[in-house]
Formats: C-alpha cells, sequence, structure tokens
C-alpha cells in the first residue's frame, strides 16, 4: 500500500498506535507499509475510512487532489487543520468519539 506510510505518518501516528487501533499488529503495519503483505479488502476500507481517503489513493492508484479533498468546505479545512495539531492519543480517542456519534440511530 503506497500511501499508507505517508498517511499514518502525517497523522502523526505510530505503527503500533495504528494497529492498536484497527487490532493488528505493529508488524502487519510495517508488511503494509514496506509492500510485503496487503490488507484484505475489508482492511483497506476501514484505514480509507479512518484516513479520509479512498481505497485507489491507499494503493497509489489515485493522487490525493483526485479526492473529495478537492471539495472540502472551509469548515472541514479547519477541521482537518486542528485535527493534524492533535496528539496522536488524542486523534485516536476523537476517531472514537466520532464513531460513536456516527453510529448512534
Amino acid at each position: 500500500m503506497k500511501n499508507l506510510y505517508t498517511l499514518r505518518r502525517q497523522a502523526g501516528l505510530t505503527q503500533q498506535a495504528l494497529a492498536d487501533h484497527f487490532h493488528l499488529s505493529q508488524q502487519t503495519i510495517y508488511k503494509y507499509e514496506r509492500g510485503h503483505a496487503e490488507p484484505d479488502i475489508e482492511t483497506l476500507k476501514k484505514f480509507a475510512e479512518f484516513f479520509g481517503v479512498s481505497v485507489d489513493y491507499l494503493i497509489g492508484k489515485e493522487n490525493a487532489t483526485n479526492d473529495a479533498e478537492m471539495d472540502f468546505t472551509l469548515d472541514e479545512k479547519e477541521l482537518v487543520s486542528k485535527f493534524r495539531k492533535l496528539t496522536p492519543d488524542l486523534r485516536l480517542a476523537l476517531f472514537a468519539f466520532v464513531n460513536f456519534l456516527t453510529e448512534k440511530k
């Protein structure tokens, strides 16, 4: 997965923090980033949702500029900017909170 490493680093996450969030091993994340192993489609979808990119972008078939990122509103851009300033632990906590809010019906 060509862009997993870049996305993880941009998010300020260690391999271990990302692995913990997805209930994987740090070694698995390492293998994905280095191209020694490939995740199944469900894991790919989860990574794409987590980072807010397409599966195509994750696997290197699409540029970030082709994503919906180009269509962000000013509020969305502000949220992304603030998100990038959070510590890795706070980012994971925020994701858990957002998942909780969006899963409630």
